[in-house]
């Protein structure tokens, strides 16, 4: 045990000196989020005002039809309205810039109104990256004058608008707001987790393996009177921890990102630090260990195989996406953890990690979650021991 501690603090030490490791595993996480989110976040809330605020150049094409909404959209601020063009020409000139927008209505509108029909009304535009605010805002325009014809037929036949209310649904969601921000977010949060701790182990496990073996360092460790799976072992250590450091520093982040903004509003921020507690996170982490062992042993194994440090980027560097591809699955709609599920390796710890943060975790499922990954981290360890084992890994190329 004392040799193992040995090489372990040998191992560490030389991993913290490393200003790109320190930089992956602290620095990036801790400020990334904070920086993130509060400039999406005010950024998305600068740009949402402006749609709303924005001065529409809106086309009429009327034909002597709707006056009265002609009228009515005069008097409203925040459109500069266009007449006199044709109907041919509405496309033409969104597509150059001329215009934001054309409202067409048909040259039979009034008279299929007035015979209590449809009345036909083009909206022309063209997709914008606003939210879409434009859009909404001719739609409820649109929506209001129709609501307004809609009345006077009503006034017109002498009949109570509520009428044509046969059915009235009055709708109960049962489910808790934490549910709720915990199944939107908890999908996110295996993201963070899994990316960070892929990323913080694999630099220290780089520069530990193939980072010695283009030192020549390696022969002199592997000379001194301690077994190899010692070494192994050392090295595996400080791979891990430097992936979970990596993963609660991130979460560390993301809480401060959280708490500092003050655009979400009180209820929901009350929530979401609800759900952010040091249980659920604890709960996550255990998940994250054998994920983090399983991580150490593909990083050394790929990395110990490479012959240079350059070459080891090279290799391991595509498995990010690896990675990344079973979180994502996780976050499709319909992708529920079961006990199928909990037998896939990364997609389970998402799953696992979006039903935790929710609150509905099933002992059974999630008892199955680690048995699977402990499983897998401890496979994945002796694999890696065998693979440490064989001198034309430990020296190829050499």
């Amino acid at each position: 045990m004392s040799t193992f501690i040995t090489i372990f603090k040998k191992e560490f030490t030389d991993t913290i000196r490393d200003r790109r490791t320190l930089f992956v595993m602290i620095i990036f996480p801790l400020l990334l989020f904070p920086l993130l989110i509060t400039a999406v976040i005010t950024l998305q809330t600068s740009q949402m005002r402006k749609a709303q605020e924005k001065v529409l150049r809106l086309g009429l094409v009327l034909d002597g039809n709707a006056q009265s909404f002609r009228q009515e959209l005069i008097s409203i601020k925040g459109f500069r309205i266009a007449e006199g063009i044709s109907r041919d020409s509405a496309q033409v000139m969104i597509e150059r810039d001329s215009l934001d927008a054309v409202i067409v209505f048909a040259p039979d509108f009034d008279r299929r109104v007035e015979s209590r029909q449809a009345g036909t009304v083009h909206l022309y535009f063209k997709f914008s990256d606003e939210y879409n605010i434009s859009q909404r805002r001719l739609r409820e325009l649109i929506t209001a004058y129709e609501r307004t014809l809609i009345a006077r037929r009503f006034e017109q036949l002498n009949l109570d608008k509520s009428i044509v209310d046969a059915v009235s649904i009055d709708e109960h969601d049962v489910t808790p707001l934490k549910e709720k921000i915990g199944k939107t977010i908890g999908g996110f949060i295996p993201y963070l987790f899994v990316i960070f701790c892929f990323m913080g182990s694999m630099y220290p496990a780089i520069d530990l393996a193939s980072g010695e073996k283009e030192r020549g360092t390696i022969e002199t460790l592997l000379t001194a009177p301690v077994s190899r799976f010692q070494i192994l072992l050392g090295k595996f250590a400080v791979v891990v921890l430097t992936g979970l450091l990596s993963a609660s520093v991130s979460m560390l982040g993301l809480y401060a990102a959280v708490r500092q903004n003050a655009e979400v509003p009180p209820q929901v921020m009350d929530t979401v630090l609800g759900i952010l507690n040091a249980g659920s996170i604890l709960l996550v982490l255990s998940l994250l260990l054998p994920l983090a062992v399983f991580f150490a042993a593909i990083l050394l194994s790929l990395s110990f195989f490479a012959k240079s440090y350059k070459e080891a980027q090279s290799l391991i560097s595509p498995l990010t996406i690896v990675v990344l591809l079973p979180v994502a699955i996780g976050m499709i709609p319909g992708i529920e953890l079961n006990a199928s599920t909990a037998l896939i390796p990364v997609l389970n710890v998402s799953l696992a990690t979006k039903e935790i943060i929710a609150g509905t975790i099933q002992p059974l499922i999630l008892a199955e979650v680690y048995l699977s990954l402990t499983i897998l981290a401890a496979v994945s360890l002796l694999a890696c021991a065998r693979w440490f084992e064989r001198e034309e890994t430990i020296f190829r190329g050499a």
